[in-house]
């Protein structure tokens, strides 16, 4: 079956006139109930659209005949064992809270306070009817989810926690954890009860509705039936969600917003679940938000009715559509109707004694290597005779009985008693096995795993005094004194050396080997002189970080001190000295030509073997010559006369570079690599300010004079030299 659908249209509140109204009831033949609900579209008027539902309820409609027609007809299934869930669907402002719960007066009563007086109406008269072999009892649980989140309603807001209670799957079905349970015996009960907690639900007033529900509300009434031992429960579930609302219109604020967030959202994957199921989806959204998981539409496995909550007024315009879609949408879904199964009481289990009748008693196993254990009184005789060899070593007494009787197997031997000159029994000889000669009723069977007070042994008769068996004084006096003698003599052994055993020499111990020994030596000197390097480089560190913090602060007298005390620790470097020698020239203790430490070269310097030790760069920022230098690699530039001019004369290419710039012909100096029109009458101008060419003191005498010039530079002139290259 699928979910029932019907449409009511509110009536006109005292503000509405009549001229505004668009949304009509139709019927789909004259004599046929209202089935089609009729708005016009729109962006045109001319054009109507039509929603077909199960059943359509006009302005007239009154509380009592909508229930009558709706929801009593599924009370009798109710009490079936079918689940009911009723809901009311719309936007804020059409009706759904009054149609749910209605007012005080008896004439505008919703549909929850019908359904709780029909329900109590019924069970009380199936009570009467079956002559009280039937009871009926109503418990209610009520809640709401307010920003998706849950919270009971029974209870007051002050207990509420802030994530409210959670949401357990159970048999197919949302349950909420926590969830209080109030028995109701009659009407009188449920309103008081209802009232108190609709007092504890959160309304808010909008410019829509004064009175707007915040929160979706859910009311489970749990039906119980009672006849016997046979227990049937169903449940009714009226469900009041709140309206969805267009925030352009209600002027809500900044609580408000965020309530008519969750509101929407909410109903958004309402509608998104009914889409869902109406095409046929594999999945379906429910778990998006906790009042589809709550509501569970087409998978409570119970029958649904939806009443569809409409404002007949133009101002409801869009979204009366949107709400007509969707509910036309929830048409098409099925339901399964599936009856609750009917729940039998099981009587509190009692123990079943075991010496009745009725017990089924289980096979026995093969005895083929099964040993049952007798007690030493029914070998008392035989055990007799042997009794005076072994009374220093008493034995247990028992006896091995098989099917048959053993002819080759001897008994073990018992202790012998207290008083031999005693009168014994005579022996008793067993052909068949205790558990055959036992009643068969004393062997419970292992299914019925009966408790330990039910367990019943057989009574095994106790043997006479003068029969039990017994050790006498002497005997343990004697046993104790060969004991303690035994411990004596061990003691006194361990105690005093054998004579005949000599002590065993010590063996000499074997001499090392010399070339062991050379080892072992060359060893202790290397572990100590590294102990005395590691000791000594750590004070060299010490004493160059206090030379550089006297350096800084600027006395230079103490860092040389420092320094020169350092440089024990670090023989032969390069660096430490030249710092040395710096400090002293700036002291004046040493001519700058006494400079022993060789200047700075091109090639980095090779550190020795022995001079590793030392990490500049833990010493002394301040290094003049890096001991690393990252190797750069640079375009190969040709070589220029610059070291020529030191060592002899220039060379041909310079001679001619410099004849071309000092002939000041423009035409010559433009032909040059690297100068053009610009900077070749710059030069002309820088050489030959008077512009007659008799200007002999700015002649140009060497390559070095030629890249000091303004706007010349090193690279002009390197490049003018490769050109000159390149043509030779």
């Amino acid at each position: 079956m699928s979910v029932r659908v019907v449409a009511r249209i509110r009536p006109l509140l005292d503000k509405e006139l009549d001229k505004d109204i668009i949304v009509k009831a139709d019927r789909a033949q004259d004599g046929k109930p209202l089935t089609i609900v009729k708005i016009p579209s729109p962006k045109n008027e001319a054009e109507e659209f039509s929603f077909a539902f199960n059943s359509v309820y006009d302005q007239a409609t009154t509380q009592e005949e909508l229930f009558t027609a709706e929801v009593a007809p599924h009370l009798k299934a109710l009490f079936q064992g079918y689940d009911v869930t009723i809901f009311a669907y719309g936007v804020t402002g059409t009706g759904k809270t009054h149609t749910m719960r209605g007012g005080l007066k008896l004439a505008e009563r919703g549909v929850i306070p019908r359904l709780l007086s029909n329900v109590f109406r019924r069970g009380k008269k199936l009570a009467k009817d079956s002559n009280g072999e039937t009871t009926v009892d109503v418990a209610l649980s009520y809640y709401e989810i307010y920003n998706d989140k849950v919270f009971d309603l029974l209870e007051p807001p002050e207990k509420r926690t802030p994530s409210g209670l959670p949401l357990r799957e159970k048999d197919g079905k949302t349950m909420v954890v926590g969830l209080s349970e109030r028995t109701c015996e009659d009407l009188k009960d449920f309103e008081k009860l209802y009232i108190e907690a609709n007092n504890n639900r959160v309304t808010a007033a909008t410019k829509l509705n004064a009175h707007s529900s915040r929160s979706h509300a859910i009311l489970r009434v749990k039906v119980t039936q009672t006849t016997g031992d046979m227990v049937r429960e169903s449940t009714a579930s009226a469900i009041d969600l709140a309206g969805s609302e267009d925030n352009r219109r209600t002027d809500n604020g900044k609580e408000r917003l965020i309530e008519s967030a969750a509101i929407n959202k909410s109903l958004f994957v309402l509608s998104q679940c009914i889409d869902a199921i109406s095409r046929g989806d594999k999945r379906i959204p429910y778990r998006e938000s906790k009042m589809t998981r709550i509501l569970s539409l087409g998978q409570n496995n119970g029958i649904t009715i939806m009443i569809l909550n409409l404002a007949p007024i133009r101002s409801y315009h869009l979204d009366t559509i949107s709400s007509l879609n969707v509910s036309s949408r929830a048409k098409r879904i099925e339901v399964r109707e599936i009856e609750n199964e009917v729940v039998f009481k099981q009587l509190p289990r009692s123990t079943v004694g075991l010496g009745g009748p009725n017990v089924i008693r289980q096979p026995l196993r093969p005895l083929a290597n099964a040993h049952n254990v007798a007690t030493g009184a029914v070998l008392a005789a035989k055990a007799a005779e042997k009794a005076a060899e072994k009374a220093e070593k008493p034995a247990k007494a028992f006896m091995v009985y098989t099917d048959k009787k053993p002819a080759a197997i001897p008994a073990r031997p018992v202790p012998a008693v207290a008083n031999t000159s005693s009168k014994l029994q005579p022996p008793m000889v067993i052909t068949k096995r205790i558990s055959d000669v036992a009643d068969s009723t004393l062997r419970p069977s292992k299914l019925a795993r009966p408790t330990q007070i039910g367990l019943a042994r057989p009574p095994v008769a106790a043997p006479p005094k003068e029969q039990q068996l017994s050790i006498s004084a002497a005997q343990i006096e004697a046993m104790v004194e060969k004991k303690v003698a035994e411990i004596l003599a061990s003691r006194a052994a361990e105690l005093t050396p054998p004579a005949t055993t000599p002590e065993p020499t010590a063996q000499p111990k074997e001499e090392i080997s010399e070339d062991v020994k050379r080892r072992l030596e060359a060893l202790e000197k290397r572990i100590e002189k590294e102990s005395s390097r590691e000791d000594g480089r750590s004070e060299g560190l010490r004493l160059l970080l206090q030379a550089r913090q006297a350096k800084e602060r600027g006395e230079d007298e103490e860092a040389l001190r420092l320094y020169e005390s350092a440089l024990p620790y670090f023989p032969g470097q390069t660096k430490l000295l030249a710092k040395i020698e710096k400090l002293k020239i700036k002291l004046g203790k040493m001519a700058p030509e006494e400079r022993t430490t060789p200047r700075k070269t091109k090639k980095m310097m090779v550190l020795r073997d022995e001079d590793g030790e030392y990490d500049g760069t833990e010493a002394d920022v301040e290094d003049d010559v890096p001991l690393r230098q990252r190797k750069t690699f640079k375009k190969k530039a040709y070589k220029t006369s610059d070291g020529e001019e030191s060592m002899g004369p220039a060379s041909p290419r310079t001679q001619q570079l410099l004849e071309i710039v000092n002939s000041r012909d423009l035409a010559l100096i433009k032909g040059l690599h690297g100068f053009g029109a610009k900077k070749a009458q710059d030069l002309v101008d820088v050489l030959n300010p008077k512009g007659d060419g008799t200007d002999e003191v700015n002649k140009i005498a060497s390559l070095s004079q030629l890249k000091m010039l303004p706007g010349i530079g090193t690279r002009t002139v390197e490049r003018a030299y490769e050109g000159l290259a390149l043509e030779v």
